[in-house]
């Protein structure tokens, strides 16, 4: 029964690799150029290029979701992390989400029974997953890949029990109290269809990324009329010997009348125009920016003055209400992984239900200028005065990120 269950995670996980890989070549710029090579030369057919705007749509938002502590932390959630590196932790679970649309804490053991905490994309591990509480009831990861991808170490994890495979032959287990597997998922924008999340670079995204790429192709094609402008020779002799690279290079031609004394007529086509190019390359900016909530400065294109705060956090609304959706997603996550480290450090099988009250907190999404946080300043007041002690130093740290130095 077991060695067809992990099977069926194999046969799972293999199923949606192939799309993490995918996201991830986006991310990365090593996507390929599908190209239309009817209306291409043949010269410029083996040109690549690449473009950015996956990367800046994922890198924008997870610039901005930045872990800050654990309140009411009963448990001592905090300190597991900190033990594990958690600036890296934090970090690297959230831009892994977003690119994949969920990564895995894999939380172990270390030489002295410490627990590790641990980031797995997306392409690694896989599971069943439990609605009500968003852990897993079984799951399955590759923690080490040799020559080719192969798998060489792999897991199984189930309630209580961690078993270790190498080359498809159990090697090692480890036996723990937690009353859930010690593999937890973090997951961007889960619904109930499906419950492993949305990725950041979604379909609309990588399409228009596809066009952008043949734009730039076109570019370089247009670039080489528009530098060098065709000319065209009208009536000129077989017997003449015309060198066509010497008349693009040289600026000045002699050419001579023939033995019955007409002359050829010279010309030049009209200059092609770059503008076209820019404005079709201008206009699928706009629509990745409207499909990510980032603005055309953000993908390069200046649109004006400098911005103040305000107005900045004003255009990235939607940035910002998708940032938000996100925290809420990912610190169920932090939770859970923390609650299974503090299971298997303890070793006792908490009820989760204990850590209803400790809530993941995070650094404003937006970092304040001085004039944004004077008009706080301002507002704090007033709401004090109006219901005395309300705002207090949380409330304060959470609204601008600064930390008081008050004793």
């Amino acid at each position: 029964m077991e060695n067809e269950r992990l099977g069926l995670l194999r046969a799972k996980l293999a199923r949606k690799s192939t799309r993490v890989d995918m996201r991830y070549r986006y991310y990365d710029m090593k996507n390929h150029m599908r190209k239309i090579r009817a209306l291409i030369p043949r010269e410029f057919q083996t040109m690549t290029y690449a473009l950015n705007w996956c990367a800046k749509a994922v890198d924008s938002l997870a610039d901005r979701i930045v872990f800050d502590d654990f309140e009411n932390d009963g448990f001592g959630l905090g300190q597991i992390y900190a033990q594990n590196n958690a600036d890296v932790i934090f970090d690297s679970a959230v831009l892994s989400a977003l690119i994949a649309a969920c990564c895995f804490l894999y939380i172990g053991r270390d030489e002295d029974g410490y627990p590790t905490i641990e980031c797995i994309d997306g392409g690694n591990a896989t599971g069943i997953i439990e609605a009500k509480t968003g852990l897993l009831t079984e799951g399955y990861a590759v923690l080490k890949r040799g020559e080719g991808g192969l798998p060489e170490l792999e897991a199984y994890f189930t309630p209580g029990r961690t078993l270790y495979l190498e080359g498809g032959k159990p090697v090692d287990e480890l036996v723990h109290p937690a009353p859930y597997p010690l593999l937890t998922p973090v997951i961007f924008r889960p619904d109930a269809r499906r419950p492993f999340g949305h990725s950041r670079i979604s379909r609309s995204c990588m399409s228009t990324v596809q066009s952008a790429l043949r734009t730039l192709l076109r570019t370089e094609v247009g670039a080489e009329f528009y530098s060098i402008p065709q000319k065209y020779v009208v009536g000129i002799s077989q017997k003449t010997q015309f060198d066509k690279e010497a008349a693009t290079l040289s600026s000045f031609l002699r050419i001579t009348k023939d033995e019955d004394g007409d002359h050829p007529v010279i010309g030049q086509f009209q200059q092609q125009s770059m503008a076209p190019h820019v404005e079709h390359m201008k206009m699928l900016a706009s629509v990745f920016a409207g499909e990510t909530g980032l603005t055309l400065d953000d993908l390069g294109f200046t649109t004006g003055n400098p911005q103040s705060f305000d107005a900045i956090r004003a255009s990235h609304e939607s940035l910002r209400l998708t940032a938000r959706k996100a925290q809420r997603s990912f610190g169920v996550g932090f939770l859970n992984a923390g609650f299974l480290a503090a299971c298997l450090r303890d070793n006792f099988a908490y009820d989760r239900r204990a850590f209803a009250d400790t809530r993941p907190a995070w650094a404003p999404i937006f970092e304040p200028d001085a004039s944004a946080i004077g008009a706080i300043g301002d507002a704090i007041y007033k709401v004090n005065q109006a219901y005395p002690d309300f705002m207090g130093e949380r409330n304060i740290h959470r609204l601008t990120g600064l930390e008081s130095d008050a004793q």
